[in-house]
């Protein structure tokens, strides 16, 4: 019987530890919206941080005024947009609107004229059901105005509290970081203090990657559609900035709009429009997303594409946001625990990519870990302690 006791100690040990686990990941799934709001808050802190190293660079200020000025700059930004850009959309959506239904009848007359005349009716309803979707219905009900008061409410409560998350991060993130530290043995600190910055910088250089994306694809809409003669160019370069964000069917959503506004003009437009939106998608995805992705965020474009793909599949549409920064976080942590002293031998049938510059940057950043030395934009890439 004296043999029993210690086995009871260790099986109720083992009870009480896979309760505590089984109790936390139950408090992760019942605050998954809270987490996944402070990390959109890291991630926004981080492409913030330059803005605000530079404004206290050149300015007497500290961190929180800073960060008031930036918040202020957006702040006045959106409401210069919204008073520039959201008269000149209502008008363009009232015009719209109302060539719509002219449209829909010439698109039925071409219709009735496709043979077989099977295609031609099918042609015709989907044109039916089209009609259908921007048909007035009417005043809505209370109901409905009740539900989206409470969505826009819930809206503006979101962003308010991403904002004083993002804030509180930036001004008190020395000490969270320290506070941290502090349940790591004192050998691995550095090292993780190191990781830690590393995969921060990472999430501040996909902010910045994103907004080049955004920017390049919003102006060259832009001066694409205005020498087009599309109606509201401008504005619809807006809409293909803003679309460019969302990953995935962010293009396709972006090229909705400007062509059913061409197609009002007459078809040749429109088919102009879509085929001038695939060439530029065409040229984004094979050269400028590499170049950037490359150059910022430092992760190869096909894990990009898969990280996108698996985060689509796991979380959907937020997952598919949020798969590229965690990628990237994902590849600094991994580069941390390996800390490689002897290189990896390069593949002998891929002897054909030699002279290519990313293989010539990772062997020569291979012989420099080899020989102890330090890379420049590695500090301290000496090997994790154990």
């Amino acid at each position: 019987m004296v043999g029993i006791g210690p086995w009871i100690t260790r099986g109720a040990g083992v009870a009480i530890g896979v309760a505590l686990v089984a109790g936390v990941i139950a408090l992760v799934f019942a605050a998954g919206k809270v987490l996944l709001l402070v990390f959109v808050a890291v991630i926004l802190a981080s492409g913030l941080q330059p803005v605000i190293g530079w404004i206290r660079a050149h300015s007497p200020i500290g961190r929180g005024p800073a960060i008031l000025v930036v918040y202020g700059l957006f702040l006045a930004i959106v409401v210069g947009m919204a008073l520039v850009v959201l008269p000149a959309a209502i008008a363009q959506f009232e015009r719209t609107l109302s060539s719509l239904p002219p449209f829909f009848d010439r698109a039925r007359t071409w219709a009735a004229e496709i043979r077989p005349s099977g295609l031609g009716r099918g042609i015709t309803a989907l044109i039916d059901g089209a009609a259908a979707l921007i048909r007035p219905t009417g005043a809505p009900s209370s109901g409905q105005v009740v539900q989206v008061g409470l969505t826009v409410a819930e809206a503006l409560t979101s962003i308010l509290t991403l904002l004083t998350v993002v804030y509180f991060w930036l001004t008190e993130h020395a000490r969270l970081q320290r506070y941290a530290l502090a349940f790591v043995r004192q050998g691995r600190r550095t090292r993780v203090r190191s990781v830690w910055n590393q995969a921060e910088a990472r999430l501040g250089m996909w902010v910045r990657a994103q907004l080049i994306l955004m920017g390049a694809i919003g102006l060259s809409i832009a001066i694409a559609y205005t020498l087009l003669g599309v109606p509201s160019a401008v504005l619809l370069g807006l809409v293909a900035a803003l679309a460019e964000g969302i990953p995935i069917v962010g293009p396709l959503l972006g090229a909705i709009p400007a062509v059913i506004l061409a197609a009002t003009v007459s078809p040749q437009l429109a088919v102009e429009v879509a085929g001038v939106y695939i060439v530029l998608q065409i040229i984004e995805g094979n050269v400028l997303v590499p170049l950037v992705m490359r150059n910022t965020v430092r992760i190869s474009p096909f894990l990009v594409i898969l990280s996108i793909l698996v985060g689509a599949a796991a979380g959907g549409f937020i997952g598919a946001l949020l798969a590229v920064p965690i990628a990237a976080m994902g590849e600094v942590v991994i580069e941390g625990l390996q800390a490689r002293e002897v290189p990896v031998a390069q593949n002998p049938v891929a002897g054909d990519r030699e002279d290519d510059e990313d293989d010539k940057q990772e062997k020569d950043q291979n012989e420099r870990q080899a020989r102890g030395l330090n890379t420049p934009d590695e500090p301290d890439r000496q090997r994790w302690p154990a």
